[in-house]
């Protein structure tokens, strides 16, 4: 799906969906009041967000097994597995399991580091923990309730914020912000922009910045490209191209998390080679493709940086301490 442009303004049809936002929290309570909580025996860290769409949620989570790494851990990460038809626990093994069976975003970090998909997040991180990890990183799941977290980080967009504030489906809020808060230990603010509820703040939770950068950017330089996307603000995926230098001739949006078909996908390299273009994509959307259709697609590789790493350090190495 694609976010309503009423979740941006707080108009009229925001104001008047609200009622419903409270069948929303009801929900959220009484699975909260209905889940009995689960510790892993090890530190949970979870990488979510406080609205639905693509924050940058799983470079967060990327960087931080790094970090972790750095700090002397073996980390491992748990997902529900979002998109894929697996309940788990299941580990993840990138080079026979499928999009359609794991998510695109549990293939993606598997490059990066061990992964466990589980609808039932506790069981993931417990079998994480049976199989090695000494440290959890939870890729979303800020509102699940069946795992003790130790330290939550809330991942903004910058440019996006939280919309216009309100719960679904009157914004693109999953929960109040307020109640968000109280769960956090640190917000992690991707971009150069300052969002108004930050300025707003009067809690005293640290804002650790950070900003996006292109891996192979260089490798579309000056090249024509058909850009492509299945995620859900595709916009920073095309302005990342453009950044790079390449020249967008066209683009292609999908639904996030879009599985592509053979005829899609043969659509798209007969409309590349008229335009005598390149096919390039997002990393999550190059996972979705079926590896013997990957050839002659490229994908556009990103990283976080924080503004301050040590920043993010302390707030890791508190937790760690404290066991």
């Amino acid at each position: 799906m694609r976010d309503p442009h009423f979740w941006q303004k707080d108009g009229f049809v925001a104001r008047a969906l609200s009622p419903l936002s409270l069948l929303w929290r009801a929900g959220s309570s009484i699975r909260t009041l209905t889940t009995p909580p689960r510790h892993p025996g090890c530190p949970v860290f979870c990488v979510g967000n406080f609205t639905v769409g693509g924050a940058g949620k799983t470079p967060t989570a990327i960087a931080l097994f790094d970090l972790l790494i750095a700090l002397g851990r073996t980390p491992h990460f748990v997902s529900r597995g979002y998109g894929g038809s697996l309940a788990g626990p299941h580990r993840v093994n990138p080079s026979s399991d499928r999009a359609d069976q794991v998510g695109d975003e549990p293939l993606l970090l598997a490059g990066h580091g061990p992964v466990w998909i589980s609808r039932e997040r506790s069981l993931g991180a417990e079998m994480a923990r049976a199989d090695g990890a000494d440290a959890i990183i939870l890729d979303d799941g800020l509102q699940n309730p069946s795992l003790i977290k130790d330290c939550s980080f809330a991942v903004i967009d910058s440019q996006y914020g939280i919309g216009n504030g309100r719960v679904m489906p009157a914004g693109p809020m999953r929960e109040p912000l307020h109640a968000g808060l109280e769960k956090i230990r640190a917000i992690i603010l991707i971009g150069d922009q300052t969002p108004k509820f930050i300025t707003d703040l009067r809690a005293s939770i640290p804002i650790v910045r950070a900003h996006i950068e292109t891996e192979n950017g260089a490798d579309f330089a000056h090249q024509r490209v058909l850009a492509f996307a299945g995620i859900g603000r595709p916009g920073k995926f095309y302005a990342s191209l453009q950044h790079s230098g390449a020249t967008i001739v066209e683009t292609r949006d999908f639904a996030d998390h879009h599985p592509f078909s053979t005829q899609e996908l043969a659509e798209l390299r007969t409309r590349a080679q008229t335009l005598g273009a390149t096919l390039v994509t997002t990393q999550k959307d190059l996972m979705r493709l079926p590896r013997q259709s990957r050839d002659g697609i490229s994908s556009l590789n990103i990283r976080l940086v924080f503004d301050a790493p040590d920043q993010l350090t302390q707030v890791v190495n508190t937790v760690l301490a404290d066991g």
